[in-house]
């Protein structure tokens, strides 16, 4: 988390006076922004242009510069945005000016390397309480934490004002834990089962699915291998598809 004075303090040129409305994809990019702006600051850059940070986050100027409008920053012609600034801004917005404590609930493999991660540490959160319903997990000593059983949660949550949930259990345990950490106050959560999750009104979930990123990531191995195949002579040719179908277009084939 950065050391940089609050960003709503008075008379700070460019500070964010209000929290704006920000559309879920604008949401999304901010902390690929100000993972970039924390690289930038730590090799000693004051200013970086709307190309240069784009570039470091991965997205084009024109989507970034749009994204940056939204927090009424628009950086200086010839000089482009105040890095310190500009992180003070994005910290605000991401309520990441102090620190959230996280419950992390499923301590297996991933859940293990999960509360041994120091990333999370330096922005802005503090795994504050480890919970499994395993008995032979509970009592495990975890980067500096015991493991408490799962029933421990109301009160452990309220003592250390748990702001965020971590869910990283089998799928059949994911809804129970869910409804265990609403209940006991938490109305934010991070989702690492295979799952959907039922939640009130007010309670906000995002999913995080390995699996499913690789689905992805092997429709895209299977398009440009369907693309390599493509006959030299530009004729057509008719691809099968599961079912009995059929199309000319290998590129129809596959979704494009």
């Amino acid at each position: 988390m950065s050391q940089h004075r609050h960003p709503g303090a008075p008379d700070r040129p460019g500070a964010v006076p209000a929290l704006p409305d920000l559309p879920e994809a604008t949401v999304a990019r901010l902390p690929e922004y100000l993972r970039a702006l924390h690289n930038l600051a730590e090799t000693g850059h004051e200013t970086v242009s709307s190309e240069g940070l784009a570039s470091a986050a991965g997205v084009n100027s024109a989507k970034l510069r749009k994204d940056l409008s939204h927090l009424g920053s628009y950086g200086t012609r010839g000089v482009g945005y105040d890095v310190a600034l500009l992180i003070d801004q994005i910290e605000y917005v991401l309520g990441l000016t102090h620190r959230r404590s996280v419950a992390l609930v499923g301590v297996g493999n991933l859940g293990h390397a999960l509360a041994g991660y120091d990333g999370f540490a330096t922005r802005g959160f503090r795994i504050a309480a480890l919970f499994d319903a395993d008995p032979s997990r509970v009592g495990e000593e975890i980067n500096g934490l015991v493991v408490r059983h799962v029933d421990e949660l109301p009160g452990v949550a309220a003592e250390e004002s748990i702001a965020i949930g971590v869910i990283a259990t089998p799928a059949a345990a994911a809804q129970r834990v869910a409804d265990q950490l609403v209940a006991a106050g938490v109305t934010s959560i991070l989702n690492f089962a295979p799952c959907v999750l039922s939640v009130p009104d007010g309670v906000d979930v995002r999913k995080v699915d390995l699996a499913i990123e690789l689905q992805i990531l092997s429709f895209h191995e299977h398009r440009k291998a369907s693309l390599t195949a493509l006959p030299a002579t530009g004729g057509s040719t008719l691809t099968a598809l599961p079912g009995g179908l059929a199309v000319t277009d290998p590129q129809e084939a596959i979704g494009t």
